[in-house]
């Protein structure tokens, strides 16, 4: 069965990576996609200590269409979630304040917050410059505060279907690891 993961973890790997390493416009113009070569986190980013002999993710990518999240190392993945959940409206990009969706480019995984109404988080840089723009010539706010967190704090169970106000939603189980293996500077795409 671990064989069969790996081999199944590798062969989506490789189906993320474009021929020359090109970038592509998803369905949000300003949000380049990055199908090449996996960036290093910068020099100087904060890493949390995880557990003694694991390896750090240094790229995560969720697939919103697919509720996946891989966490990567050396452009290896090491670990796989399933059935994320996201804002009430989930499809396409994060515009504006309030409109419940998940941003869809790439960020950066830039503070945790061990103190979340969430149980853990791990905040995602959005807004970047673009959705502050977008959302600007319409008069509105991008909004922010985009995390991937766990369920929210007594809640006692997995919450049904999709329910945060744009964030990602793991298990209670699935943050506490994700949070020993991602450090502050995480590039994370995230892709429609």
């Amino acid at each position: 069965m671990k064989r069969l993961f790996t081999l199944i973890a590798l062969l989506l790997a490789a189906s993320c990576v474009g021929a020359g390493g090109e970038t592509t416009a998803d369905a949000a113009p300003e949000a380049r996609v990055h199908t090449g070569a996996y960036p290093i986190p910068p020099a100087g980013a904060s890493r949390s200590v995880p557990r003694r002999g694991a390896r750090l993710a240094d790229y995560l990518i969720v697939d919103k269409s697919k509720r996946m999240l891989v966490a990567y190392n050396n452009g290896r993945p090491i670990r796989a979630y399933y059935g994320l959940q996201f804002g009430d409206a989930p499809m396409g990009h994060k515009r504006f304040e309030g409109d419940e969706r998940t941003p869809e480019g790439l960020y950066t995984i830039d503070t945790r917050n061990p103190q979340s109404s969430y149980h853990l988080s791990l905040r995602i840089n959005y807004p970047n410059a673009n959705d502050r723009r977008f959302a600007a010539q319409y008069g509105r706010s991008a909004g922010g505060d985009i995390f991937i967190h766990g369920q929210p704090n007594g809640a006692g169970r997995r919450m049904r279907g999709d329910w945060t106000d744009g964030c990602i939603a793991l298990s209670n189980a699935e943050i506490e690891e994700l949070w020993r293996l991602v450090p502050d500077g995480t590039p994370i795409e995230i892709r429609p």
